[in-house]
């Protein structure tokens, strides 16, 4: 399984943006833009702490297991990969649909004298911010999930480069 690449979700989130911001000034031109709605930030919140939580339950889980516990429940290997495969997921859904309301955000801040307005840019700003948690945790997740032998694999891999 390959590792999330913090380029190809900038690169996500960027092209997203500029796209988002492009189709929200051409909306705004032919009729009303279409609203950001309130639970976007509040559903990618939730999925950041879901993802946080499984990423600290498995990491415990794992260092029970380590340290040799007798009380230690082990980590199903299917379990664990269906966890990164989950993470991966949000984190890309998460650069897409952050940059989406980021590019709407920006095109927002022309006009934050219209309280209606403002409402939406500062939604668009909080959903940023939390597809930017869910990225986090989906990351530390990955992290928490990586086998010994892929950190040896990479140490060698760099050293002959």
């Amino acid at each position: 399984m390959k590792e999330l690449r913090i380029r190809v979700l900038a690169g996500v989130f960027v092209v997203a943006a500029i796209l988002s911001w492009a189709g929200a000034r051409l909306w705004n031109s032919i009729g009303t833009l279409p609203s950001v709605p309130l639970a976007a930030p509040i559903v990618l919140g939730l999925i950041a702490v879901v993802l946080l939580a499984t990423a600290l339950s498995l990491r415990a889980r794992l260092k029970a297991q380590r340290e040799r516990r007798p009380e230690a429940k082990g980590v199903d290997p299917l379990m664990a990969a269906r966890a990164v495969v989950f993470g991966q997921a949000s984190a890309l859904v998460a650069a897409l649909v952050s940059g989406m309301y980021g590019g709407t955000g920006v095109f927002l801040l022309e006009s934050l004298d219209i309280p209606a307005r403002r409402d939406q840019a500062i939604y668009a700003g909080f959903s940023v911010l939390a597809g930017i948690a869910v990225i986090a945790a989906a990351i530390f997740l990955e992290r928490v999930c990586r086998l010994p032998e892929d950190d040896d694999h990479e140490k060698g891999a760099a050293s002959t480069a």
